[in-house]
C-alpha cells in the first residue's frame, strides 16, 4: 500500500499562471464515499485507475493503477458519477518540492487549488507567494466532494 501525504491551499493572485504547463485532467468517481473513493483519470493521453482510502489527517492509503486509454475513456463515459471533474493542471517546482495547481472548469470554474505531497505529516516546507488559506482536510474541497456539490452552487466560498 502507498500512503499519500498531501497538504491543499487555495491559490490567490495570477503569478502560477507563468509557471508550468497546463494539461487537461478529466476525472471521475467510481465511488465517491468517504471512506473509500474510487477514481478514474485521463491525463493526457494516459488513463489511471486510483483507490484511496478515508484521510486521516494529511494522510491516506493510495493504490494507483495505469490503464489503457480506451477502457479510462468508456469508465468515464458510461459508469462514473456525474458531473465528471475537468481541471487544468499544473506542476510547479518550488525549493525542493512539486505543487500541482489545479484550476477547474465546468461547474467548479473559479476554483484554484495548490497541493503538495509530502514525505511526512511534519515536513517542513516554504509557501511561493501566490499560495493561500490551508484547506487540508475541508471535505468540501475534495475532488470527491466536488461531484456532489460543486463550486458554482457554494452559498460561501
Amino acid at each position: 500500500m502507498g500512503v499519500e501525504i498531501e497538504r491543499k491551499f487555495l491559490v490567490s493572485g495570477d503569478a502560477w499562471r507563468t509557471l508550468g504547463a497546463p494539461v487537461l485532467l478529466r476525472q471521475g468517481y467510481l465511488s465517491a464515499d468517504p471512506e473509500r473513493t474510487v477514481r478514474v483519470r485521463i491525463e493526457g493521453e494516459q488513463g489511471v485507475l486510483t483507490i484511496k482510502s478515508k484521510s486521516e489527517g494529511a494522510s491516506r492509503g493510495e493504490w494507483e493503477y495505469p490503464i489503457p486509454l480506451r477502457d479510462a475513456e468508456e469508465l468515464l463515459d458510461r459508469l462514473c458519477e456525474r458531473p465528471l471533474v475537468e481541471k487544468y493542471r499544473r506542476r510547479i517546482d518550488f525549493q525542493g518540492f512539486t505543487w500541482e495547481v489545479d484550476e477547474f472548469l465546468g461547474e467548479n470554474a473559479g476554483l484554484v487549488v495548490a497541493e503538495i505531497e509530502l514525505p511526512a505529516e511534519d515536513t517542513v516546507f516554504d509557501l511561493p507567494d501566490w499560495i493561500g488559506n490551508e484547506v487540508t482536510g475541508e471535505r468540501r474541497y475534495y475532488n470527491s466532494s466536488l461531484i456532489r456539490l460543486p463550486y458554482s452552487k457554494w452559498t460561501t466560498p
